[in-house]
Order: structure tokens, then sequence, then C-alpha cells
């Protein structure tokens, strides 16, 4: 089917075929709000429903096909993405707002992910183990969860989905997937070409529409045995307290508020492009986005000299314009939550350093211009996660101060450093209390093919990605027998 199709009207895909919805929305393009990209059907409580059942009826069939059919279902899936990159790219671009570079490699990271997984379908494992009883042989063997419902956010439209998807097929799961409404078109794309990948009719389901509708019925249906989903702290804890009450398996991603520790030692150019990037890049929109750069004092005005010199010349613009550094603001209830902060870091007393402006460009869009503040660690610009370009400075006295500085946050996902000192290096790795580091690298921008997650408020369950995807997308059976 032609990209150009789905720009009409994006449909729920319920059992293997293309069903209307009950009411209708539109995704609108965040860089020129004139254009409509899809006008998408919008679920109710009732195709939800039929939705967990065609997954549930599918289980038998699929979880019971051989490791190569999933292998080669996958791996369609992934070169086809790979082969349509820079059309979807563009897609993703213009109902995402990304830059035009960012959309085409995320979906060629997604098409990447389902190949990875379409090998970790043939490398399932087991154990066979000696009974401490004579003549006991003992198995362990993984075996799929059962009906799986995915609810994924609109920052990532391509990437997020197909890192929960691909391992949940992969392990012999049935799918029900929502995306997020901001980006109907790009979940449809995604689903389309799932559909015309081999797999039996109700194995992969689409439906769209809202959490309270939608998403709500997934994680209260008693046929859905496991829920992974990636947004907000607070929606999150709704579904970890109904979820779990019926024992349904849980994965939470909730989102950070990520420090980058700069000490007086660090290459001070590589530092502001760690921060410039990880802070900025995908609008700020992204959970492992550095909003937090904790600089030693020795350093201190340089860094912020230097990186303030950065913003000033970042380009902010057109996703799909050539040149293009940072694109626009996913929606207008964002960059107004954006500005709010603004205001409140100002009331608070940070210091303003640069940015946070409402802008105008050729096209009506919802740009801002990057932030960055001068604050102290009581402030809310400090603590809350912003989910925009807005970053703030913290001064520490020394690398003690710093580290202690980058714990203190109810968030865990990722923290990095930038030093060329090996020993605080090594020390930071062990004792930052997140779920991933990174040594002189931005802390946003993680590979496919290893395990992605954090601690406190902002994961929950098992890890996602890479081989650690087995532990949430299967259970284990342990077996006996008299040999």
């Amino acid at each position: 089917m032609k990209l150009g199709d789905l720009q009409l009207s994006p449909r729920h895909l319920i059992n293997g075929r293309w069903e209307i919805g009950t009411t209708t929305g539109i995704s609108t393009n965040p860089s020129d709000t004139r254009e409509v990209v899809a006008e998408y059907a919008r679920a109710d409580r009732n195709q939800t429903e039929l939705a967990v059942r065609a997954a549930a009826d599918a289980l038998p069939t699929w979880s019971q096909s051989t490791p190569q059919r999933r292998a080669d279902v996958l791996d369609m899936i992934g070169s086809e993405l790979l082969a349509r990159k820079d059309e979807l790219g563009a897609l993703l671009a213009r109902e995402e707002g990304k830059t035009l570079p960012e959309g085409i490699a995320e979906v060629a990271r997604s098409g990447q992910i389902f190949k990875f997984f379409a090998g970790e379908a043939l490398r399932i494992q087991g154990e066979l183990l000696a009974s401490v009883r004579q003549g006991v042989q003992v198995d362990v063997t993984r075996e799929p969860v059962g009906v799986v419902g995915i609810i994924a956010p609109w920052n990532f439209p391509f990437a997020i989905p197909a890192w929960k998807i691909a391992p949940a097929l992969a392990y012999g799961n049935t799918v029900v997937f929502k995306p997020a409404e901001l980006v109907p078109a790009c979940g449809w794309a995604l689903a389309e070409i799932i559909s015309r990948s081999g797999l039996p009719a109700g194995a992969f389901n689409l439906v769209m529409g809202s959490g309270r509708e939608v998403g709500q019925t997934l994680v209260d249906h008693p046929l859905v045995n496991a829920l992974s989903f990636t947004g907000s702290v607070a929606t999150g804890d709704r579904i970890l307290r109904a979820a779990s009450a019926r024992r349904a398996k849980v994965q939470l991603e909730m989102g950070g508020k990520n420090p980058l520790i700069v000490l007086a030692d660090a290459d001070l150019d590589q530092a502001v492009d760690c921060a410039l990037q990880g802070s900025y890049f995908s609008t700020g929109q992204r959970c492992t986005a550095s909003s937090r750069l904790i600089v030693e004092a020795e350093v201190h005005d340089a860094f912020v000299a230097r990186l303030r010199n950065r913003l000033a010349s970042l380009k902010v613009g057109h996703a799909l314009e050539r040149g293009t550094e940072m694109g626009p603001v996913v929606d207008d209830n964002q960059l107004a939550q954006n500005l709010d902060y603004i205001d409140i870091a100002r009331n608070e007393g940070a210091e303003h350093v640069w940015g946070g402006e409402r802008l105008e460009r050729p096209t009506p869009g919802h740009y801002m211009s990057p932030a960055l503040f001068l604050a102290r660690p009581e402030h809310r610009v400090a603590r809350e996660e912003i989910f925009g370009p807005v970053a703030c400075v913290l001064r520490a006295d020394d690398y003690e101060h710093a580290l202690a500085l980058a714990n203190d946050t109810p968030f865990g996902l990722c923290a990095g450093i930038c030093t060329t000192s090996l020993k605080r290096a090594m020390h930071f790795k062990r004792h930052a209390a997140v779920g991933m580091t990174m040594v002189n690298l931005p802390t946003a921008g993680v590979d496919f093919h290893v395990p992605f997650g954090g601690r406190k408020e902002s994961s929950y369950g098992a890890r996602e990605q890479g081989r650690y995807a087995a532990e949430f997308y299967t259970t284990v059976k342990t077996g006996y027998m008299l040999a």
C-alpha cells in the first residue's frame, strides 16, 4: 500500500481485517499546523474487546508455530522497514516533528530491531539439569506469556513499538497494539507492514484511540496476560495498580530527569557536544534527555558560555527543511507546558541564560527556542521532567558533590559523565543510581541489542530490548521426568 493512502483514513486491524472506528480523529503536522497528516479511526471499548478476543483465539496457533516461521515473519518486517526508511522517516517527521535525519534513523533502527529478534526467535534457550534425586531429569523451558497489550508513546512512534512488538511475536505471544493518538499514521504504517508479514489472523491487532477507552480496556481485560507501557509516571502508576490487582504481568517505562556530570578535567568541547545532543536534539522529547547538567565549579562558567553560544546558533525550524537541527514541539499542549515551566523557573529564581521563547517561522507550528537556566537543586526545573528542550545547569563543588546531586532525584533512568579520569569514570558507573550510564557520550542514544531501562520511578518490571526482553515476554516452566 502506498504511503499516500494512509493520509486519508487509517483504520484498525482486528482479527486480520481493516475496520473503521466509531468516531474519527485527526493528526496534524507540528511544523505546519495547516496540514492534516491523517484522519484516523478511533476505537471504542467494544472494538478493543474484539481485538483482545482475536488475539486470544490466535494464541494457540502462533505460540506453537516453529521458531523458523517466527524468524521469517520478523525478518520480512525488518527488511521492509529498512527498504522504506526514507519514505517512512518523512512521515515520522511530518507527524511527530523530528528532523528528517532523526526520523529516517529511527525507522532504520526499527528495522534493525525486528531483524535482531528474528534471530532471537531461533535462539530461545532452555536448560537440562541433573536432579538431586536418582533417575529424575529436570528441564527448564521458556513459553509465551500470552496476549500482550502494548501501549506506546508518541515520541518514538516506530522504535518503541518495534522494541515491544518484535520480542512479543518472537517468543510466540499475540499482540494488541495501541499507538499514541498524536501519531496514528505512524502506528498504522507499522501495522500495515506487519499485517502483510505472514502472521495468522488475530496474532497482531491495531486499535487506535484514547487511553480512557482503548488503554483502559487493555489494562482491565482478563484475557490480556501482560501489559507493556511507555509514558508518564502518573499513568504508569494507575496501570500498575489496576493490572497487578488481577495478576497481569506489567512492564513500565516512565521517564527520567537525567544528569550529565561535567568534571574539570573533561574535554570541554566534547562535553558541550554531549550536552547539546542529549538535552536538545529530538526537541528534548526523550525520556533519556539530559535535563540536569551538573558542572564542576572550576569549569562552570566556561561550560555555560560555550553551551550558550552553541544554542544561539542552533537552527530551529520545519522538520523537513534541510539544515534544521531542532524541530517543533509535538503539539500545542506540550508547548504550553514547556512555556509554563519557563515561567516557573524564572519565578523561583533560576537564572535565565538563553531561550525559552515561542518562535515564529514561515509556517505556523509549535516552535520554541532551546532554553537554558542556572538553577539550584530545589528548583522545579531541576527536579521535574519537562519533556522539552529545557535544561538547567547545577554547580558542583567537586566530583563527590556532583555524584550526590546526580543521584538526588526520584528518577533513575540514565546518567552521564564527561571526564578524562578512568578512576572517576569507573566509580561513577558503579555508584550512579540508574539503569544506564554513559561516559563521554550523550545520555540520549542507546543501542537496540542491549537492555534498556532504569530504576526508582523511571521503570518497573523486566528490562526492554536485547536478550533481556525474554524476561518479560516469556514465562519459565520447570519440568520433572522419571528417566
